[in-house]
């Protein structure tokens, strides 16, 4: 088995070396992975970051204008030879030793989907009350529209195999994608599981992107993708 590790990135220079570096290094050893980068039109030096990697399991992409994390994983997607994919974020807040727990329902044959939670007991930073409140606000919508039974769907973690990929198609440009992602495997109706995982969350001052606009997004793409 391959897996795919698709990574969106938006100006993360001060990130982007770590995290290529965790998840280079990052468990089970023994699987075959390929790292597929989506640079967003980064303008903080973390082009430059990427054009020095020599590494054959990790291919660049850079988009010439900001498009947003939807579009990047749809680029990302695109190039991905692997039978898994897995969904990883730049800036460190999710761990990539989590990946065992991510990758065992697949690999053992239980799930075709795997959300990593940030709400099941794992260890996590203590941050933001109402940035928790908006997130199970949302999930708690999603899951009545999508009658599944989720605790966080706007979790960056989400993995699938290739048959999944190949069944959607994701349209949202923006953070729309977890929303819109949800709904389409829900109706589906494919085995999805979810394991906790831990969680080092950013302040905004620290350089987390997700903001109010965002979230009535992610409330318009619940509904929109539900329904139509």
């Amino acid at each position: 088995m391959k897996l795919s590790i698709v990574i969106p990135v938006y100006n993360e220079a001060q990130t982007i070396e770590e995290i290529i570096r965790r998840v280079v290094s990052a468990p089970p050893e023994d699987m075959d992975r390929e790292i597929v980068i989506v640079d967003d039109c980064s303008t903080d030096g973390t082009e430059k970051t990427l054009s020095q990697i020599e590494d054959e399991r990790i291919k660049v992409f850079r988009h010439e204008q900001n498009m947003g994390k939807g579009a990047a994983l749809r680029t990302g997607f695109a190039h991905t030879t692997g039978d898994i994919i897995l969904v990883q974020d730049a800036d460190l807040e999710y761990d990539p030793r989590d990946y065992p727990k991510l990758l065992d329902p697949i690999l053992d044959g239980r799930a075709d989907v795997v959300f990593g939670s940030r709400f099941l007991g794992g260890p996590h930073r203590v941050l933001l009350f109402w940035h928790y409140v908006g997130n199970k606000m949302l999930t708690m919508l999603s899951n009545m529209l999508t009658n599944i039974n989720l605790t966080d769907m706007e979790t960056c973690y989400k993995v699938f195999t290739r048959q999944v990929l190949d069944k959607i198609e994701v349209k949202e440009n923006r953070f729309g994608f977890e929303p819109e992602f949800t709904a389409r495997v829900a109706r589906l109706k494919l085995r999805i599981y979810e394991t906790p995982i831990s969680y080092s969350g950013r302040t905004y001052e620290e350089g987390k992107k997700i903001g109010p606009i965002d979230a009535l997004r992610a409330l318009y793409c619940v509904i929109k993708y539900r329904f139509f």
